[in-house]
């Protein structure tokens, strides 16, 4: 904890709670950020993947703005590091292999995988709690469904 932390008592300000779809949403979009931009279109084939999940079956339109809201928010204030303890907290082991998957989907789906996102996908699967040879099968499985 650094000086201006203590005296401001920041650190301890940073604990964030989220749901499990919350939680699900902030993998995703921090994989397709990982270049430190978020442009509109990423964030519409975000929401439009999302919206086919069952965990996400309920969202209107405008419940999934305000969990974008609140997610970038949440970057925003208190940064990465803090938004995705928070993810890994909310998520059960299926859902952690199903945001992994989608965040692999979501990265390699322009075909061309740059060299932060491998050690984003190597880190998440990690951080995550997933075996090796899972994240191993779930890398193939989108390599061949991208193949198409």
């Amino acid at each position: 904890m650094g000086l201006l932390d203590t005296v401001l008592d920041t650190e301890s300000q940073a604990h964030v709670t989220l749901s499990p779809a919350e939680a699900f949403a902030a993998i995703t979009l921090a994989a397709t950020a990982i270049d430190g931009y978020l442009s509109e279109n990423e964030a519409r084939c975000i929401s439009s993947v999302l919206s086919r999940l069952k965990l996400f079956r309920n969202y209107t339109n405008e419940l999934m703005n305000r969990l974008f809201e609140k997610i970038l928010s949440i970057l925003r204030r208190d940064g990465m590091n803090v938004l995705f303890d928070a993810a890994k907290e909310s998520l059960t082991e299926e859902l952690r292999e199903a945001a992994f998957a989608v965040a692999t989907d979501l990265l390699l789906s322009e075909g061309i995988v740059k060299e932060e996102e491998k050690n984003f996908l190597n880190d998440l699967y990690q951080a995550l709690g997933i075996s090796r040879d899972v994240a191993i099968q779930i890398v193939q499985v989108i390599l061949i469904k991208n193949r198409g």
